[in-house]
């Protein structure tokens, strides 16, 4: 059974005594997060966000409080109300993150990623979509699985709670822990996590090579390069540029970089095969002069 101390030895902590801010649910995950941060000597202090859209809500609360306190964790709530239509997920996210300080740590793990790993190929992806959370600071967890997490909690006496939504399958997430990778697994006869996690780690590689490789370039605006010029560039970074360049404006929940289909009609102005094309928030990518404009319509 795994302990606190095995554990921490595959977390992505700051040194000890780095000031940290700590989301905590309730659940096992981010319970056992608040656990190996204690143990990693790190002067945290517990946050939660109560969205108020359960009867539970209220005991998840109480939970994150008491796990703070038994850590002698100075302790915050947030009541946040979650706006009507849309989807839930992500307008629940828009929230917490509107609340939660800026570099909070999240109690993510590697079963996370490849869960999210998967949502995103089902939804069409490249490299940015095959290593979500890596090289992300917020996310110290992601070489840790979610079952040794809880175990870990469970040995250590730990107050925590069930969150009864993970287990509803209108959730695409949930589908996917409850019936996808249970049947992927049985298709490969092995645990498909530990390479998903170990895919989306080379990707996150191959990425940063690529941003780097694109950061002198992304000092360029978009109505600055000739399309004459564009159209030298390597197809990689010419996607990369755009993808930069075309990312739509933080609703609350971070900036999104545009679709491929949205890269692909950009790419169609690069190329002189139309002179413009409409892209998500209201916005119309043209090309005069061999040279692109961005118009907010």
């Amino acid at each position: 059974m795994p302990d606190v101390a095995t554990l921490l030895l595959d977390c992505a902590f700051p040194p000890a005594g780095s000031v940290v801010d700590v989301a905590v649910s309730g659940g096992a995950d981010s319970v056992g997060l608040a656990l190996l941060v204690h143990a990693a000597q790190l002067r945290a202090t517990v946050h939660h966000v109560n969205h108020h859209t359960r009867p539970t809500s209220d005991r998840d609360q109480e939970a994150a409080r008491v796990v703070a306190a038994s850590l002698s964790f100075p302790f915050v709530s947030y009541d946040v109300s979650v706006p009507s239509g849309g989807n839930f997920e992500s307008l629940a996210r828009a929230e917490r993150r509107a609340v939660l300080p800026r570099g909070a740590l999240t109690g993510h793990t590697m079963d996370d990623l490849a869960e999210t790993m998967l949502i995103n190929l089902f939804r069409g992806t490249g490299l940015d979509g095959l290593s979500p959370m890596v090289g992300d600071p917020t996310k110290p967890l992601l070489r840790l699985r979610r079952a040794d997490v809880r175990e870990m909690v469970v040995a250590a006496g730990a107050h925590f709670v069930d969150d009864e939504s993970n287990t509803d399958e209108k959730y695409l997430r949930n589908q996917i822990r409850a019936t996808t990778l249970p049947l992927l697994n049985d298709t490969a006869r092995r645990d498909l996590v530990p390479l998903l996690a170990r895919l989306a780690h080379v990707a996150g590689d191959d990425r940063a090579y690529l941003d780097e490789l694109t950061a002198p370039l992304r000092e360029m605006s978009i109505d600055e390069v000739s399309c004459r010029d564009l159209r030298t560039w390597p197809p990689a970074l010419l996607r990369r540029w755009l993808r930069f360049h075309l990312r739509s404006v933080d609703a609350g929940d971070g900036e999104h970089p545009p679709s491929a289909d949205e890269i692909d009609r950009a790419l169609a102005v690069v190329h002189g095969d139309v002179v413009a094309t409409q892209l998500s928030g209201g916005r119309r990518l043209q090309r005069r002069d061999q040279h692109l404009s961005l118009i907010s319509e």
